[in-house]
């Protein structure tokens, strides 16, 4: 490995301000801020919008697609039985 070519790869802490989750991993990312972590060392943190503590995916909040209505709507505005509106027949 050549080495003035690659990036400074270091511990990171990643903190999830919307959740108040923060988690140590290697990164190449950048910042002016520090933070105290739980082994008493002090490691650069990033603060991140969305992680998966805050993100509905993950966190089982997501919402859900009302299909059905969606389905009722279409018939609806179309006709939802052959003959009805404009469709055409064979």
């Amino acid at each position: 490995m050549q080495q003035d070519k690659h990036p400074d790869y270091h511990p990171v802490v990643f903190r999830d301000r919307a959740a108040g989750y923060a988690f140590l991993t290697r990164s190449t990312a950048d910042s002016s801020e520090t933070i105290e972590w739980d082994d008493g060392e002090t490691y650069p943190v990033v603060d991140v919008e969305i992680s998966s503590e805050s993100h509905p995916f993950y966190t089982g909040k997501a919402r859900t697609v009302d299909t059905e209505g969606r389905i009722a709507r279409f018939e609806r505005r179309y006709g939802g039985e052959q003959g009805q509106g404009g469709a055409a027949q064979m």
